[in-house]
């Protein structure tokens, strides 16, 4: 595994220059093609598009590779399937944000999985660059996430449905599991921030604090790829050249989640909020508390400190200060006034 490379190290390179921008996560890439049509399916793993013997061409064809720190093997499908300069930067390019662009022969998509880990709070995301042509669909990810290998197994079926579509289904199939991965992340994340609710209500400290922004940064990460992604599916939508009139239909549906998706998460985020103003507000009831008491317990010895001023002044002519009971009289009216005020506040519950 490498160092993170940064966007700095492609200044004064011209445009399209085949440098890898992000974290090297696989060792070698793996380059998988799986070729189908109604009546069979053709599956290989390469090491390079060399190893490839098909002969005629099929009628769909899905080039996925895993790791993308090769920029000689991005050059080599770039000139397999005839794909622009720019293109093969976008994708070597791991920080996009969701767009769309059509190059007139073929689409080219950007998207992102995402993965929440309840146990550290942490969401990771992981890029997926996807080309559309007409009979073929490549898809580009940073390494193996599995989320794909449903749609893998349908096509290996005998019956599928997707063995008797095109292209433009396998694309609507992948947008859709992407989508699908939304929801299990907002579950996740919905149900950890209902866990710090609880934890707020009991006993409000500072970890659940820490806790509460961490999981706002996150919903806000999340914001930022859902909103544009709802643009792309809305451009796919208006698509016609791509997309067959019977596919429109499904991008449609996955335009309702997208939707659906943004919903959720605005609903999530404003809970945050609200989880955030209650911490405040029981931090601010609970430093009020404390001043409160603090201040009663001030105002019961407030008049024994008078009485002690007074006493203590150097008068030669006083009040009880040739009296040998005068001490005990002066103590028991300090305590006589303390306890009067301590029954006070307490009736009044201002004692905690």
């Amino acid at each position: 595994m490498g160092q993170k490379k940064r966007r700095s190290s492609k200044i004064g390179l011209p445009p399209g220059a085949l440098v890898h921008m992000g974290e090297q996560r696989l060792d070698h890439p793996r380059i998988e093609l799986i070729e189908y049509g109604p009546d069979n399916v053709r599956e290989a793993r390469l090491d390079t598009l060399a190893a490839d013997r098909g002969t005629a061409p099929p009628p769909v064809t899905w080039l996925n590779v895993h790791g993308l720190h090769e920029p000689e093997l991005l050059a080599e499908i770039g000139r397999r399937f005839k794909l622009h300069p720019l293109v093969l930067e976008d994708i070597l390019n791991t920080d996009q944000r969701p767009k769309v662009e059509d190059y007139g022969d073929y689409l080219f998509l950007v998207a992102h999985f995402f993965s929440y880990d309840a146990a550290t709070m942490t969401l990771s995301s992981d890029q997926v660059s996807m080309v559309i042509g007409s009979n073929f669909v490549l898809t580009f990810q940073e390494r193996p996430t599995g989320n794909f290998n449903p749609i893998r197994e349908r096509i290996r079926q005998d019956r599928a449905q997707m063995r008797r579509q095109g292209a433009d289904y396998l694309a609507y199939c992948l947008l859709d599991t992407i989508v699908d991965r939304y929801f299990a992340v907002l579950e996740a994340i919905g149900e950890r921030a209902e866990e710090l609710e609880e934890l707020l209500l009991d006993k409000a400290g500072r970890h659940v604090l820490e806790n509460l922004h961490h999981l706002k940064r996150e919903a806000l990460a999340l914001r930022r790829a859902v909103w544009p992604l709802r643009e792309v599916i809305n451009a796919l939508t208006r698509e016609h050249v791509f997309f067959k009139p019977e596919t429109q239909p499904y991008l449609r549906d996955i335009y309702d989640h997208t939707v659906h998706v943004i919903e959720s998460l605005e609903a999530i985020r404003d809970l945050i909020a609200g989880l955030l103003d209650i911490y405040l507000s029981t931090v601010s009831n609970r430093v009020n508390q404390e001043v409160r008491v603090l201040t009663v317990i001030a105002l019961i010895f407030l008049p024994s400190t008078l009485l002690a001023g007074i006493f203590g002044m150097n008068f030669k002519s006083m009040p009880l200060i040739d009296n040998p009971s005068g001490f005990v009289v002066v103590i028991g009216l300090m305590l006589g006034v303390a306890t009067t005020l301590g029954i006070i506040f307490w009736r009044r519950k201002w004692l905690g």
